[in-house]
Protein backbone atom coordinates (compact mmCIF):
# COMPACT_ATOMS: atom_id res chain seq x y z
CA UNK A 1 0.00 0.00 0.00
CA UNK A 2 1.48 3.42 -0.83
CA UNK A 3 1.95 6.13 1.90
CA UNK A 4 -0.02 9.13 2.31
CA UNK A 5 2.51 12.09 0.51
CA UNK A 6 3.08 15.57 1.84
CA UNK A 7 0.25 16.67 -0.21
CA UNK A 8 -2.27 14.90 2.57
CA UNK A 9 -0.06 16.78 5.37
CA UNK A 10 -2.23 20.07 5.10
CA UNK A 11 -5.00 18.39 6.40
CA UNK A 12 -4.99 17.49 10.17
CA UNK A 13 -7.44 15.95 12.06
CA UNK A 14 -7.37 17.69 15.66
CA UNK A 15 -10.24 15.91 17.26
CA UNK A 16 -12.73 13.31 15.93
CA UNK A 17 -16.30 12.54 18.35
CA UNK A 18 -17.87 9.63 17.83
CA UNK A 19 -21.72 10.33 17.37
CA UNK A 20 -25.01 8.24 16.50
CA UNK A 21 -24.23 7.45 13.02
CA UNK A 22 -20.93 7.95 12.73
CA UNK A 23 -17.80 10.16 13.90
CA UNK A 24 -18.02 14.03 13.63
CA UNK A 25 -13.88 16.02 13.16
CA UNK A 26 -12.72 18.72 14.12
CA UNK A 27 -9.88 19.85 11.54
CA UNK A 28 -7.71 22.17 10.10
CA UNK A 29 -6.83 22.77 6.43
CA UNK A 30 -4.13 24.48 4.98
CA UNK A 31 -3.86 25.39 1.56
CA UNK A 32 -0.68 27.61 0.48
CA UNK A 33 -0.93 31.44 0.28
CA UNK A 34 -4.25 30.84 1.71
CA UNK A 35 -5.74 31.48 5.61
CA UNK A 36 -5.78 28.38 7.40
CA UNK A 37 -9.55 26.93 7.23
CA UNK A 38 -10.53 25.16 10.50
CA UNK A 39 -13.43 22.72 9.58
CA UNK A 40 -15.96 21.81 10.03
CA UNK A 41 -16.63 24.98 7.47
CA UNK A 42 -18.23 25.66 4.25
CA UNK A 43 -17.19 27.24 0.59
CA UNK A 44 -19.24 29.77 -1.42
CA UNK A 45 -20.84 28.85 -4.31
CA UNK A 46 -19.93 31.06 -7.14
CA UNK A 47 -21.95 31.87 -10.49
CA UNK A 48 -19.71 33.23 -13.48
CA UNK A 49 -17.06 32.98 -10.59
CA UNK A 50 -18.26 35.39 -7.88
CA UNK A 51 -20.71 35.12 -5.20
CA UNK A 52 -23.78 36.65 -5.99
CA UNK A 53 -24.45 39.63 -5.31
CA UNK A 54 -21.58 40.55 -3.34
CA UNK A 55 -18.40 42.24 -4.71
CA UNK A 56 -15.00 41.07 -3.81
CA UNK A 57 -14.17 43.92 -1.57
CA UNK A 58 -18.00 43.37 0.02
CA UNK A 59 -16.52 39.44 0.26
CA UNK A 60 -13.18 40.64 2.15
CA UNK A 61 -14.70 43.56 4.23
CA UNK A 62 -17.93 41.94 5.55
CA UNK A 63 -17.87 38.10 5.39
CA UNK A 64 -15.44 35.79 6.62
CA UNK A 65 -15.57 33.55 3.34
CA UNK A 66 -12.84 30.50 3.62
CA UNK A 67 -13.03 29.71 -0.46
CA UNK A 68 -15.44 29.68 -3.22
CA UNK A 69 -16.24 26.43 -5.40
CA UNK A 70 -15.81 27.73 -9.06
CA UNK A 71 -17.48 26.02 -12.41
CA UNK A 72 -15.31 25.65 -15.19
CA UNK A 73 -18.60 25.85 -17.29
CA UNK A 74 -18.84 28.96 -16.29
CA UNK A 75 -15.87 30.49 -17.93
CA UNK A 76 -15.49 28.49 -21.53
CA UNK A 77 -17.61 28.67 -24.79
CA UNK A 78 -17.74 28.62 -28.33
CA UNK A 79 -17.77 31.16 -30.84
CA UNK A 80 -17.87 31.41 -34.41
CA UNK A 81 -14.84 32.70 -34.65
CA UNK A 82 -12.63 30.48 -32.76
CA UNK A 83 -11.54 32.98 -29.99
CA UNK A 84 -9.90 31.63 -26.54
CA UNK A 85 -12.22 32.57 -23.10
CA UNK A 86 -11.02 35.59 -21.75
CA UNK A 87 -10.08 33.52 -18.84
CA UNK A 88 -7.17 32.32 -20.40
CA UNK A 89 -5.94 35.31 -21.68
CA UNK A 90 -6.45 37.73 -18.25
CA UNK A 91 -3.14 38.97 -16.70
CA UNK A 92 -2.25 37.65 -13.42
CA UNK A 93 0.33 39.54 -12.64
CA UNK A 94 1.75 37.12 -10.43
CA UNK A 95 -1.23 35.64 -9.02
CA UNK A 96 -3.09 32.51 -9.79
CA UNK A 97 -4.76 33.08 -13.19
CA UNK A 98 -8.21 32.09 -11.34
CA UNK A 99 -7.95 34.25 -8.92
CA UNK A 100 -6.36 37.04 -10.94
CA UNK A 101 -9.46 36.47 -13.22
CA UNK A 102 -12.16 36.14 -10.73
CA UNK A 103 -10.57 38.98 -8.42
CA UNK A 104 -11.30 36.53 -5.84
CA UNK A 105 -9.80 37.72 -2.19
CA UNK A 106 -6.28 36.18 -1.65
CA UNK A 107 -7.05 34.80 1.51
CA UNK A 108 -9.87 32.65 0.10
CA UNK A 109 -8.99 29.30 -1.56
CA UNK A 110 -10.34 28.65 -4.89
CA UNK A 111 -12.53 24.76 -6.03
CA UNK A 112 -12.40 23.72 -9.60
CA UNK A 113 -14.76 21.38 -10.51
CA UNK A 114 -16.41 20.90 -14.05
CA UNK A 115 -19.65 21.64 -13.52
CA UNK A 116 -21.96 23.92 -11.64
CA UNK A 117 -23.79 23.01 -8.08
CA UNK A 118 -25.83 22.00 -8.46
CA UNK A 119 -25.68 21.52 -12.06
CA UNK A 120 -28.81 21.31 -15.06
CA UNK A 121 -29.09 18.00 -16.57
CA UNK A 122 -27.59 17.70 -20.11
CA UNK A 123 -29.96 16.08 -22.15
CA UNK A 124 -27.10 13.88 -24.46
CA UNK A 125 -25.72 12.44 -21.38
CA UNK A 126 -21.59 11.82 -21.21
CA UNK A 127 -19.51 9.86 -23.18
CA UNK A 128 -16.43 7.56 -22.97
CA UNK A 129 -13.52 10.45 -23.33
CA UNK A 130 -16.01 13.61 -21.91
CA UNK A 131 -18.90 14.83 -20.09
CA UNK A 132 -21.61 17.34 -21.62
CA UNK A 133 -21.30 20.78 -19.66
CA UNK A 134 -23.49 23.67 -20.04
CA UNK A 135 -21.74 26.90 -21.04
CA UNK A 136 -23.23 29.92 -22.39
CA UNK A 137 -23.64 28.91 -25.79
CA UNK A 138 -25.44 26.01 -25.11
CA UNK A 139 -24.11 22.34 -24.31
CA UNK A 140 -21.02 20.90 -25.44
CA UNK A 141 -18.15 18.30 -24.54
CA UNK A 142 -15.63 18.77 -22.39
CA UNK A 143 -12.73 16.05 -22.38
CA UNK A 144 -10.72 14.75 -19.74
CA UNK A 145 -7.48 15.99 -21.90
CA UNK A 146 -9.14 19.61 -22.09
CA UNK A 147 -10.07 19.84 -18.40
CA UNK A 148 -6.35 18.60 -17.77
CA UNK A 149 -4.82 21.71 -19.57
CA UNK A 150 -7.43 24.22 -18.26
CA UNK A 151 -6.65 22.94 -14.89
CA UNK A 152 -3.08 23.66 -15.25
CA UNK A 153 -3.61 27.25 -16.92
CA UNK A 154 -5.75 28.59 -13.94
CA UNK A 155 -4.12 27.04 -10.90
CA UNK A 156 -6.97 26.79 -8.57
CA UNK A 157 -6.03 25.64 -5.14
CA UNK A 158 -8.24 22.62 -5.08
CA UNK A 159 -9.31 20.87 -8.37
CA UNK A 160 -11.89 18.17 -8.78
CA UNK A 161 -11.38 15.18 -11.78
CA UNK A 162 -14.45 14.70 -13.38
CA UNK A 163 -17.01 12.47 -12.55
CA UNK A 164 -19.22 10.78 -14.67
CA UNK A 165 -22.47 11.86 -13.26
CA UNK A 166 -26.02 11.28 -15.22
CA UNK A 167 -28.11 13.55 -13.32
CA UNK A 168 -28.65 16.57 -11.85
CA UNK A 169 -27.07 16.53 -7.30
CA UNK A 170 -30.99 17.25 -6.31
CA UNK A 171 -32.11 13.53 -7.74
CA UNK A 172 -29.32 11.81 -6.27
CA UNK A 173 -31.56 9.30 -4.42
CA UNK A 174 -34.63 9.77 -5.80
CA UNK A 175 -33.18 9.06 -9.68
CA UNK A 176 -30.37 6.58 -9.73
CA UNK A 177 -29.11 4.89 -13.37
CA UNK A 178 -29.96 1.47 -14.30
CA UNK A 179 -27.01 -1.19 -12.71
CA UNK A 180 -24.79 -1.62 -15.89
CA UNK A 181 -24.86 2.47 -15.85
CA UNK A 182 -23.43 2.54 -12.88
CA UNK A 183 -20.88 0.62 -13.33
CA UNK A 184 -19.82 2.07 -16.38
CA UNK A 185 -19.97 5.56 -14.06
CA UNK A 186 -17.42 3.81 -12.04
CA UNK A 187 -15.05 2.75 -15.08
CA UNK A 188 -15.49 5.74 -16.69
CA UNK A 189 -14.74 7.76 -13.42
CA UNK A 190 -11.27 5.63 -12.55
CA UNK A 191 -9.90 5.90 -16.11
CA UNK A 192 -10.18 9.44 -16.45
CA UNK A 193 -8.89 9.97 -12.74
CA UNK A 194 -5.76 7.99 -13.80
CA UNK A 195 -5.38 10.07 -17.25
CA UNK A 196 -5.38 13.41 -15.00
CA UNK A 197 -2.85 12.00 -12.56
CA UNK A 198 -0.51 10.49 -15.82
CA UNK A 199 -0.97 13.93 -17.04
CA UNK A 200 -0.41 16.10 -14.00
CA UNK A 201 2.67 14.43 -13.67
CA UNK A 202 3.95 14.59 -17.04
CA UNK A 203 3.99 18.48 -16.39
CA UNK A 204 7.13 19.92 -17.68
CA UNK A 205 7.16 23.10 -15.44
CA UNK A 206 8.34 21.90 -11.87
CA UNK A 207 8.49 25.18 -9.94
CA UNK A 208 4.81 25.94 -10.57
CA UNK A 209 2.37 24.84 -7.81
CA UNK A 210 -0.30 22.05 -8.08
CA UNK A 211 -3.36 22.28 -7.03
CA UNK A 212 -4.65 19.72 -4.40
CA UNK A 213 -6.76 16.71 -5.91
CA UNK A 214 -9.73 16.01 -4.65
CA UNK A 215 -10.74 12.79 -5.57
CA UNK A 216 -14.56 12.34 -6.36
CA UNK A 217 -16.75 9.49 -4.86
CA UNK A 218 -19.92 8.88 -6.60
CA UNK A 219 -23.47 8.40 -5.90
CA UNK A 220 -24.00 4.86 -6.49
CA UNK A 221 -24.25 1.91 -3.53
CA UNK A 222 -20.61 1.05 -1.89
CA UNK A 223 -20.47 -2.37 -2.77
CA UNK A 224 -20.68 -0.82 -7.01
CA UNK A 225 -17.78 1.25 -6.44
CA UNK A 226 -15.83 -0.46 -3.79
CA UNK A 227 -13.33 -1.61 -6.06
CA UNK A 228 -12.27 2.13 -7.06
CA UNK A 229 -12.10 3.23 -4.06
CA UNK A 230 -10.20 0.52 -3.11
CA UNK A 231 -7.76 1.73 -5.90
CA UNK A 232 -7.91 5.44 -4.38
CA UNK A 233 -6.53 3.93 -1.15
CA UNK A 234 -3.74 1.72 -2.71
CA UNK A 235 -2.75 3.07 -5.70
CA UNK A 236 -3.43 6.79 -6.04
CA UNK A 237 -3.27 8.41 -2.52
CA UNK A 238 -0.18 9.74 -2.94
CA UNK A 239 -1.55 11.79 -5.32
CA UNK A 240 -4.70 12.99 -3.41
CA UNK A 241 -5.71 16.06 -1.30
CA UNK A 242 -9.07 14.81 -0.53
CA UNK A 243 -12.14 13.58 -1.35
CA UNK A 244 -15.34 14.95 -2.82
CA UNK A 245 -18.17 13.19 -1.68
CA UNK A 246 -21.31 13.23 -4.06
CA UNK A 247 -23.40 11.10 -1.77
CA UNK A 248 -22.72 11.90 1.97
CA UNK A 249 -24.45 8.72 2.90
CA UNK A 250 -20.90 6.15 1.36
CA UNK A 251 -19.01 7.87 4.48
CA UNK A 252 -19.11 5.86 7.42
CA UNK A 253 -17.93 2.76 4.60
CA UNK A 254 -14.64 4.84 4.33
CA UNK A 255 -13.58 3.93 7.02
CA UNK A 256 -12.73 0.63 5.70
CA UNK A 257 -9.89 2.36 3.76
CA UNK A 258 -7.66 3.07 6.38
CA UNK A 259 -5.45 5.52 4.00
CA UNK A 260 -8.35 7.51 2.86
CA UNK A 261 -9.48 8.03 6.51
CA UNK A 262 -7.48 11.14 7.44
CA UNK A 263 -8.00 12.74 3.58
CA UNK A 264 -10.24 15.94 4.40
CA UNK A 265 -14.04 15.42 2.80
CA UNK A 266 -15.71 18.15 0.69
CA UNK A 267 -19.20 17.46 0.52
CA UNK A 268 -20.97 18.18 -3.02
CA UNK A 269 -24.21 16.23 -1.56
CA UNK A 270 -27.55 18.29 -2.10
CA UNK A 271 -27.73 20.37 0.88
CA UNK A 272 -31.45 22.05 1.63
CA UNK A 273 -31.34 22.90 4.96
CA UNK A 274 -29.00 22.90 8.00
CA UNK A 275 -30.32 19.89 9.49
CA UNK A 276 -28.77 18.14 6.65
CA UNK A 277 -25.57 19.86 6.96
CA UNK A 278 -25.41 18.78 11.40
CA UNK A 279 -26.61 15.22 9.68
CA UNK A 280 -23.45 14.96 7.18
CA UNK A 281 -21.20 16.14 9.92
CA UNK A 282 -22.10 13.38 12.12
CA UNK A 283 -21.23 10.88 9.48
CA UNK A 284 -17.70 12.52 9.10
CA UNK A 285 -17.97 15.14 6.50
CA UNK A 286 -15.53 17.94 6.70
CA UNK A 287 -16.63 21.04 4.10
CA UNK A 288 -19.84 21.73 2.56
CA UNK A 289 -20.93 23.35 -0.91
CA UNK A 290 -24.67 24.64 0.58
CA UNK A 291 -26.92 25.77 -2.67
CA UNK A 292 -29.62 26.77 -0.09
CA UNK A 293 -27.74 30.15 1.12
CA UNK A 294 -27.37 31.44 -2.18
CA UNK A 295 -31.67 30.54 -3.17
CA UNK A 296 -32.17 31.63 0.41
CA UNK A 297 -31.29 35.34 -0.21
CA UNK A 298 -32.58 35.35 -3.59
CA UNK A 299 -36.08 34.64 -2.21
CA UNK A 300 -35.95 37.76 0.21
CA UNK A 301 -35.58 35.41 3.17
CA UNK A 302 -33.37 35.93 6.29
CA UNK A 303 -31.84 33.16 8.22
CA UNK A 304 -32.35 33.10 11.49
CA UNK A 305 -30.69 30.04 13.08
CA UNK A 306 -28.10 29.74 15.31
CA UNK A 307 -26.26 26.95 17.09
CA UNK A 308 -26.40 25.78 19.75
CA UNK A 309 -29.91 26.98 19.69
CA UNK A 310 -31.19 29.46 21.91
CA UNK A 311 -32.54 28.02 25.55
CA UNK A 312 -35.73 30.04 25.83
CA UNK A 313 -37.34 29.60 22.89
CA UNK A 314 -40.86 27.96 23.48
CA UNK A 315 -41.76 27.19 20.41
CA UNK A 316 -40.58 25.84 17.18
CA UNK A 317 -38.85 28.27 15.36
CA UNK A 318 -38.38 29.35 11.53
CA UNK A 319 -35.63 29.22 9.84
CA UNK A 320 -35.56 32.14 8.61
CA UNK A 321 -38.24 34.92 8.20
CA UNK A 322 -39.58 36.75 4.88
CA UNK A 323 -38.50 40.31 4.31
CA UNK A 324 -40.83 40.67 1.67
CA UNK A 325 -44.15 40.57 4.64
CA UNK A 326 -45.84 43.70 5.08
CA UNK A 327 -44.92 42.93 8.78
CA UNK A 328 -41.69 44.59 8.36
CA UNK A 329 -42.75 47.59 6.65
CA UNK A 330 -42.30 49.38 9.32
CA UNK A 331 -40.49 47.45 11.75
CA UNK A 332 -36.91 50.00 13.07
CA UNK A 333 -35.59 46.57 14.75
CA UNK A 334 -32.53 44.51 13.07
CA UNK A 335 -33.08 41.50 11.20
CA UNK A 336 -32.03 39.62 13.49
CA UNK A 337 -31.39 40.52 17.73
CA UNK A 338 -27.71 40.01 18.98
CA UNK A 339 -26.61 39.23 15.33
CA UNK A 340 -23.30 41.59 14.56
CA UNK A 341 -22.73 41.51 10.76
CA UNK A 342 -22.76 44.43 8.92
CA UNK A 343 -26.58 44.33 8.11
CA UNK A 344 -28.23 44.25 11.30
CA UNK A 345 -25.23 46.76 12.80
CA UNK A 346 -26.63 49.29 10.07
CA UNK A 347 -29.87 49.22 8.84
CA UNK A 348 -33.30 47.30 10.11
CA UNK A 349 -36.47 45.67 8.46
CA UNK A 350 -38.14 48.13 7.27
CA UNK A 351 -34.93 49.58 5.00
CA UNK A 352 -34.80 45.98 3.87
CA UNK A 353 -38.18 45.83 3.13
CA UNK A 354 -38.37 49.09 1.09
CA UNK A 355 -35.15 47.87 -1.01
CA UNK A 356 -36.43 44.16 -2.10
CA UNK A 357 -40.10 45.93 -2.92
CA UNK A 358 -37.98 49.01 -4.64
CA UNK A 359 -36.12 45.66 -6.72
CA UNK A 360 -32.77 47.34 -5.60
CA UNK A 361 -29.73 45.32 -5.84
CA UNK A 362 -28.40 46.41 -2.49
CA UNK A 363 -31.35 44.39 -1.00
CA UNK A 364 -29.96 41.34 -1.88
CA UNK A 365 -26.53 42.18 -0.83
CA UNK A 366 -27.42 42.96 2.35
CA UNK A 367 -30.02 39.95 2.66
CA UNK A 368 -26.02 38.04 1.16
CA UNK A 369 -23.99 39.66 4.04
CA UNK A 370 -26.07 38.65 6.89
CA UNK A 371 -26.76 34.86 5.80
CA UNK A 372 -22.84 34.22 4.84
CA UNK A 373 -22.60 35.96 8.39
CA UNK A 374 -25.30 33.51 9.90
CA UNK A 375 -24.04 30.20 8.38
CA UNK A 376 -20.26 31.22 9.81
CA UNK A 377 -21.48 31.54 13.10
CA UNK A 378 -23.58 28.07 13.02
CA UNK A 379 -20.37 26.39 11.88
CA UNK A 380 -18.11 28.27 14.47
CA UNK A 381 -20.56 27.38 16.96
CA UNK A 382 -20.81 23.75 16.07
CA UNK A 383 -16.44 23.53 16.43
CA UNK A 384 -17.10 24.77 19.63
CA UNK A 385 -19.57 22.33 20.79
CA UNK A 386 -16.71 19.57 18.80
CA UNK A 387 -13.98 20.71 20.65
CA UNK A 388 -16.17 21.34 24.65
CA UNK A 389 -14.94 18.90 26.88
CA UNK A 390 -16.74 16.47 27.28
CA UNK A 391 -18.35 17.48 23.58
CA UNK A 392 -22.09 18.68 23.92
CA UNK A 393 -22.61 17.88 19.93
CA UNK A 394 -24.55 15.31 19.98
CA UNK A 395 -27.39 16.94 22.58
CA UNK A 396 -27.09 20.15 20.93
CA UNK A 397 -28.25 18.36 17.36
CA UNK A 398 -31.13 16.93 19.42
CA UNK A 399 -32.01 20.52 20.66
CA UNK A 400 -31.69 22.01 17.13
CA UNK A 401 -33.70 19.34 15.92
CA UNK A 402 -36.45 19.18 17.97
CA UNK A 403 -36.63 23.48 18.45
CA UNK A 404 -36.59 24.03 14.21
CA UNK A 405 -38.55 23.86 11.32
CA UNK A 406 -37.94 21.24 8.88
CA UNK A 407 -37.54 23.24 6.17
CA UNK A 408 -36.86 26.84 5.35
CA UNK A 409 -39.51 29.36 4.32
CA UNK A 410 -40.76 30.37 0.89
CA UNK A 411 -40.07 33.90 0.09
CA UNK A 412 -43.73 35.48 -1.49
CA UNK A 413 -41.77 38.26 -3.82
CA UNK A 414 -39.78 38.11 -6.86
CA UNK A 415 -36.52 36.73 -7.27
CA UNK A 416 -33.54 38.64 -9.00
CA UNK A 417 -32.91 38.14 -12.34
CA UNK A 418 -32.49 34.51 -13.11
CA UNK A 419 -30.38 33.03 -15.77
CA UNK A 420 -30.31 30.26 -17.69
CA UNK A 421 -28.48 27.22 -16.12
CA UNK A 422 -30.94 28.12 -12.85
CA UNK A 423 -33.76 25.73 -15.08
CA UNK A 424 -33.68 22.21 -16.29
CA UNK A 425 -32.84 21.38 -19.36
CA UNK A 426 -36.20 20.43 -20.50
CA UNK A 427 -37.25 23.65 -22.11
CA UNK A 428 -41.02 25.32 -21.64
CA UNK A 429 -41.85 22.95 -18.73
CA UNK A 430 -40.89 24.91 -16.12
CA UNK A 431 -42.58 28.51 -14.60
CA UNK A 432 -40.97 31.46 -14.85
CA UNK A 433 -40.08 32.45 -11.77
CA UNK A 434 -40.92 35.77 -12.42
CA UNK A 435 -44.06 36.85 -13.80
CA UNK A 436 -43.32 39.22 -16.43
CA UNK A 437 -43.90 43.04 -16.33
CA UNK A 438 -45.27 43.14 -19.13
CA UNK A 439 -47.47 40.89 -21.69
CA UNK A 440 -49.45 41.17 -24.83
CA UNK A 441 -53.22 41.93 -24.17
CA UNK A 442 -55.51 38.66 -24.33
CA UNK A 443 -52.10 35.77 -22.81
CA UNK A 444 -52.13 34.75 -19.86
CA UNK A 445 -55.83 34.57 -18.79
CA UNK A 446 -56.13 38.23 -18.44
CA UNK A 447 -58.91 38.84 -21.48
CA UNK A 448 -61.65 40.41 -20.25
CA UNK A 449 -64.65 38.36 -21.25
CA UNK A 450 -67.18 41.35 -21.43
CA UNK A 451 -65.38 43.71 -23.45
CA UNK A 452 -64.10 40.61 -25.27
CA UNK A 453 -68.01 39.45 -25.68
CA UNK A 454 -69.01 43.05 -26.75
CA UNK A 455 -65.92 42.96 -29.67
CA UNK A 456 -67.78 39.89 -30.73
CA UNK A 457 -71.27 41.41 -30.71
CA UNK A 458 -72.23 38.62 -28.50
CA UNK A 459 -72.71 41.20 -25.00
CA UNK A 460 -73.57 45.05 -24.65
CA UNK A 461 -71.72 47.05 -21.83
CA UNK A 462 -72.38 51.09 -20.12
CA UNK A 463 -75.52 52.34 -19.38
CA UNK A 464 -77.25 49.78 -22.19
CA UNK A 465 -76.54 46.86 -19.97
CA UNK A 466 -77.92 48.82 -16.98
CA UNK A 467 -81.21 49.04 -18.52
CA UNK A 468 -81.35 52.49 -19.25
CA UNK A 469 -81.83 51.85 -22.69
CA UNK A 470 -83.36 49.42 -24.86
CA UNK A 471 -80.30 47.61 -27.47
CA UNK A 472 -81.00 47.50 -30.92
CA UNK A 473 -79.40 45.23 -32.82
CA UNK A 474 -79.60 45.63 -36.65
CA UNK A 475 -80.56 43.05 -39.35
CA UNK A 476 -77.73 42.12 -41.21
CA UNK A 477 -79.93 42.62 -44.78
CA UNK A 478 -81.18 46.18 -43.45
CA UNK A 479 -80.09 49.65 -45.36
CA UNK A 480 -79.46 52.70 -43.79
CA UNK A 481 -83.01 53.75 -44.36
CA UNK A 482 -84.59 50.90 -42.75
CA UNK A 483 -82.32 52.08 -39.47
CA UNK A 484 -83.65 55.14 -39.59
CA UNK A 485 -86.97 54.67 -39.41
CA UNK A 486 -86.37 52.19 -36.25
CA UNK A 487 -84.59 54.88 -34.79
CA UNK A 488 -81.02 53.56 -34.91
CA UNK A 489 -78.54 55.50 -32.50
CA UNK A 490 -80.81 57.78 -31.62
CA UNK A 491 -80.73 59.27 -27.78
CA UNK A 492 -83.89 59.62 -25.97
Amino acid sequence: MAEPSSEQAMFNVLKSVAVDGGHARVGLLALPKRIPIETPNFFGLASRGVIPHMTPDVISKHTRLSGSYMALEDFIEKTQKGVEPAVFNAESDGREALHAFTATPTPCATVLGARRHPAVVAPMGNGKDHISIFPLTGFQKLRNTEYCRAIERLQPDIAIPLADLTFGNSHIRTKLPASKRQLRMVERTEDWLAEFVKLRNTETDEMSAKPAIFAPSLPVSYSTQWEYLNRLSQDYVEHLSGLAVYDADIVPDLDGHSSLRPLPRLSMDFITSPHEILRQIQLGLDIFTVPFINTTSDAGIALTFSFPPPPTALRIQPLGIDMWSQDHQVSLKPLVDGCECYTCSKHHRAYLHHLLNAKEMLGWTLLQIHNHHVLNDFFEGIRGALTAEPSTFQRDCEVFSNMYEVGLPKGTGERPRARGYHFKAEGGKQPKINPPAWEKYGEGGTEDPTLAGEMAGLAVTGTTAEGVETPLVPDANADARDLDKKGFAEID
